[in-house]
């Protein structure tokens, strides 16, 4: 067990948190090889949750609406439409004449979907969610702890003690976290957390009518996941690669991680994404120890300034000016010959 770290790898994040008794871990793995859009889970996510809606009108980017994660968006389907010819040889999830989503394995080009312009055209489809990271710093940056770690290892944010500060929303290296413009405050997914403490799946894994979002515990989901890639890899679709699943990454592996079937730009993806708590321990450092020299020098300087003053000469070994070799000024001088008229007076009349 690690405690309290920033980065690296970290077998067990719950018990760290001081989950003592927690559960295995538990996460997501998106296919997004068998997505075939249909939002069910954006659905099912916002009907559980009672999220409200954020807008019912097309945004002109394919048939997606929602665009992005948000307060309000907990999971988004992007629709993301490639030209086939500037798209790797072997192309993703393409609809057919009938409506139903094929991988055409072993055809270049267009291959079997003649459903969308000809074949000329593929559809890259994705669930995306938060990715419950297991260093995430918009837990880390929290002043309310309105953010925490549960036992299940996921990350929740308890909206009822946010303060809207809004530091977790920079913090997020994936643009996930977001604050609802009506009262400021912080949402996003939390992995249905009152559905795994009662022991249910979360509702966007449930609805999801292809097995696209698989939910388990995380260490299993790595194992699918890595023998689907090699499936797809033996199939022709060599382009298919996992996002988010190792350990040894900028964030210390995510709990929801995805198969993709391009570069992760194209979804929308940081393609090497750090937690941005990282750097703080040696930032702090830096930064004690140029105030520390900062400190030093002006301490040096009131030093060196103040020893004219006290020894009665320059830096130069000159006299002060206003002083005498003996270090008495001339008001001295003036005050001493005056004392010593007034003692002769004094004789005088006695």
């Amino acid at each position: 067990m690690t405690h309290h770290l920033l980065s690296g790898p970290e077998h067990d994040p719950a018990r760290d948190a001081g989950h003592e008794d927690a559960p295995p871990r538990v996460g997501f793995f998106t296919d997004t090889s068998v997505c075939i859009g249909c939002k069910a889970c954006e659905v099912a996510c916002k009907e559980w949750n009672t999220i409200p809606e954020d807008g019912l009108t097309l945004s002109g980017m394919s048939y997606d609406n929602t665009q992005s994660l948000g307060a309000s968006t907990w999971r988004h389907v992007a629709f993301i439409e490639q030209s086939v010819r500037s798209a790797p040889s072997s192309p993703a999830a393409v609809p057919t004449s009938d409506g139903r989503t094929e991988l055409p394995l072993l055809s270049g080009g267009g291959g079997g979907g003649g459903g969308v312009s000809g074949g000329e055209v593929r559809w890259l489809m994705s669930s995306d969610v938060c990715k419950h990271c297991t260093h995430a710093a918009c837990l880390d940056v929290c002043p309310t702890g309105s953010l925490f770690r549960t036992e299940f290892g996921t990350v929740v944010v308890q909206d009822d003690i946010c303060n809207g500060c809004g530091y977790c929303v920079p913090a997020c290296p994936y643009g996930v976290i977001e604050q609802r413009p009506s009262d400021g405050r912080a949402f996003k997914c939390t992995m249905c957390y009152d559905r795994l403490g009662a022991g249910m799946e979360p509702a966007c894994a449930k609805a999801c009518p292809t097995e696209s979002i698989q939910f388990g515990v995380l260490d299993e989901l790595r194992e699918r996941a890595a023998l689907r890639v090699d499936l797809l890899h033996k199939e022709g679709v060599t382009e298919a690669r996992l996002y988010g699943h190792d350990p040894d990454d900028g964030v210390g592996g995510d709990g929801a991680f995805f198969l993709l079937l391009d570069e992760p730009e194209v979804y929308g993806l940081p393609p090497a994404p750090v937690v941005t708590t990282r750097d703080l321990p040696a930032m702090w450092k830096h930064a004690a120890t140029a105030a520390l020299s900062l400190m030093g020098g002006f301490a040096l300087s009131f030093g060196l300034a103040a020893l004219p003053t006290l020894s009665g000469r320059t830096a130069t070994g000159r006299t002060a000016p206003g002083r005498t070799p003996a270090g008495r000024t001339p008001t001295g001088r003036v005050l001493t010959a005056l004392t010593a008229r007034t003692l002769t007076a004094r004789k005088g009349r006695t």
